[in-house]
């Protein structure tokens, strides 16, 4: 019987069989570099105590209805749907059968896709047998969907929905799985004037103004751009758009990208956001980049970000529906095949 089937009043006597979570055990003072061991104490083995990632791995299946041994070393975060709908038709692409032999050699690294509930669909290419269990009946607070490969060197990705307390919840724990890369991709506000709706912002600083992190990684620690995944990202841009040079910097800016707990930000007095905004030389404006990318920094993964304009509030283009949808469908496919060729 598991857990979720006991009554409350078994649920208590747990307690009297077994060992219980022990906060003084789970913090993370040893990633966070102030863990300070006693004389003769020993010291760590690992970022991460054993109740910690215990801690997480159960919270990754709670938050995301897929289990822990599902993710992949390469891990894409997107804070909308759309994304997530191109990522699952790829999945499925991907384990159909092909006569072709150039795809079919591509499409056979990867040995299933999984989705939430644990929906394991097996690579036709392989001979695999059909699909196995059962889509979640309600999607979890983050979904996450995994393209599989047998060595875990596939790709997963999460939609985290929108907020910086998203952002950071799930990093916390996909971290204790080490994994060998996270990227964000996502929409952004762009504020600079030569910008247009559908060209790439890709971060090279940011501006923390989402303060879930401060307590742990304190504000005057940089976190700086990584040359491999930057290079990694322009190569990926360069290719999917067919574009170089002078063309490939008229779609994608390189800049500070500025990450807000205030989704209405708009609402407030302009004068002192927009100074922050000069002042930082700001290109453009997220809820969760600057959070993925600190910490990723604090448990060093690393991280890299590539956002879409999808409006120019400081210039009178707000994101409304009608021109929400046509933006969808006209960037989302490029967006995330950048993604999949950068990883």
């Amino acid at each position: 019987m598991s857990r979720a089937n006991l009554a409350p009043e078994r649920l208590r006597r747990l307690r009297d069989r077994f060992d219980l979570p022990d906060l003084a055990h789970m913090d993370d003072s040893i990633v966070n570099g102030t863990h300070m061991p006693a004389a003769g104490e020993p010291l760590p083995l690992a970022m991460f105590t054993a109740p910690r990632v215990d801690y997480s791995l159960h919270r990754l299946a709670h938050y995301t209805a897929t289990t822990p041994d599902k993710f992949q070393n390469y891990v894409l975060f997107t804070n909308y749907q759309f994304y997530v709908d191109e990522f699952v038709r790829l999945g499925h692409e991907l384990m159909r059968a092909t006569d072709d032999p150039e795809a079919r050699a591509y499409r056979s690294q990867y040995i299933a896709f999984c989705e939430p509930g644990n929906r394991v669909t097996s690579n036709a290419n392989l001979g695999a047998a059909a699909s196995t269990g059962e889509l979640a009946q309600r999607l979890p607070q983050m979904p996450a969907y995994h393209l599989m490969r047998a060595d875990s060197c596939g790709i997963t990705m999460v939609n985290i929905g929108i907020g910086p307390s998203n952002a950071k919840t799930i990093t916390d724990h996909i971290a204790v799985l080490r994994p060998h890369v996270w990227l964000m991709l996502g929409h952004c506000a762009g504020l600079r004037r030569t910008q247009q709706l559908g060209d790439y912002a890709l971060a090279h600083g940011y501006v923390r103004d989402d303060h879930v992190l401060d307590a742990d990684l304190p504000l005057w620690v940089p976190v700086p751009p990584l040359a491999e995944v930057q290079v990694a990202l322009e190569s990926a841009v360069a290719q999917a758009s067919g574009l170089s040079g002078y063309d490939l910097k008229r779609i994608m800016r390189t800049g500070t990208v500025a990450t807000i707990d205030n989704r209405n930000w708009e609402l407030r007095e302009q004068a002192e956001i927009l100074r922050r905004f000069s002042q930082s030389r700001a290109i453009a404006l997220d809820m969760e980049s600057a959070t993925i990318a600190a910490n990723g920094f604090r448990f060093r993964v690393p991280y890299g970000t590539l956002l879409c304009v999808s409006d120019r509030p400081l210039h009178g283009e707000l994101k409304l529906p009608g021109m929400a949808n046509k933006f969808y469908r006209d960037r989302v496919d490029q967006h995330l095949k950048i993604g999949v060729l950068a990883l």
